[in-house]
């Protein structure tokens, strides 16, 4: 929507309650759209040990990594 720092704390406020691969998919996102790739990348990993095999996860990191 553009405004990544609300994003941001909206995607970090959910993933807390639930960490969930599809919300790291998205928290990811915006922690790499805003330069924080470490951060992306540990958040990426932990939803990747929780299910492997998510498609919104998997095509997130092939999207904004392989860049």
């Amino acid at each position: 929507m553009g405004d990544l720092d609300a994003s941001l704390k909206q995607l970090r406020r959910a993933y807390e309650k639930q960490p969930d691969p599809d919300i790291a998919a998205h928290l990811g996102e915006v922690l790499w759209v805003k330069g924080e790739r470490g951060e992306a990348r540990k958040v990426w990993d932990e939803g990747r040990r929780k299910d492997p095999k998510n498609k919104a996860l998997l095509e997130t990191i092939r999207r904004l990594a392989s860049s």
